[in-house]
């Protein structure tokens, strides 16, 4: 089965939330969570189309249907997504090489999901690869903060070379790891 990593288009958010919406935490069991991942974030087609015009995301396609994406987002959306300001509040808290984090050209992985058919593929890497190509020479890092108990999501930035710089309590009780991938 062939799949392609490209930069997402307009008409592919549709297909991109749909895939949102059968991975967010509330859509799926306990145990599935535990085993596959899970995602937090719900947004809509008017965001993400503001976002992708600014910073197009990643996606992965297979036959033409949209079956993995990397959400690419900026810092000034952070007033888009409530549940996200602790994390960018954070940022100008957390030292990294004697600077803080808010100080760097950073980009924000806003999400990343892969279809359950097409797990273990090697997606994963290969979009976070395409991303890292696209945005290098205009920031510096990656930042993301990824649910410590999301255990599947932990190993696989870990592999692709994000590393945990900070961790915290959010006040609803979920335990969070601010990870980077500085790409000086």
């Amino acid at each position: 089965m062939l799949v392609s990593i490209k930069l997402a288009q307009s008409e592919d958010i549709e297909q991109m939330l749909a895939l949102q919406k059968e991975n967010l935490s509330q859509n799926i069991s306990r145990q599935e969570a535990i085993e596959q991942g899970f995602l937090t974030v719900q947004h809509n087609f008017a965001l993400l189309e503001k976002m992708n015009l600014l910073a197009p995301s990643v996606i992965a396609q297979a036959e033409g249907k949209v079956v993995g994406y990397c959400l690419a987002m900026l810092p000034r959306f952070q007033q888009d997504i409530p549940i996200l300001a602790p994390m960018f509040e954070m940022f100008q808290t957390i030292d990294y090489q004697d600077k803080m984090l808010s100080k760097y050209q950073y980009l924000v992985m806003g999400q990343v999901c892969v279809s359950k058919d097409y797990r273990g593929l090697g997606i994963f890497d290969k979009m976070y690869a395409h991303l890292k190509e696209t945005y290098k020479d205009r920031y510096e890092m990656l930042i993301t903060e990824v649910a410590t108990r999301n255990t599947r999501s932990m190993r696989a930035h870990q592999r692709v070379g994000l590393q945990p710089v900070h961790e915290y309590t959010s006040k609803e009780g979920e335990n969070w790891a601010v990870m980077l991938w500085d790409w000086r």
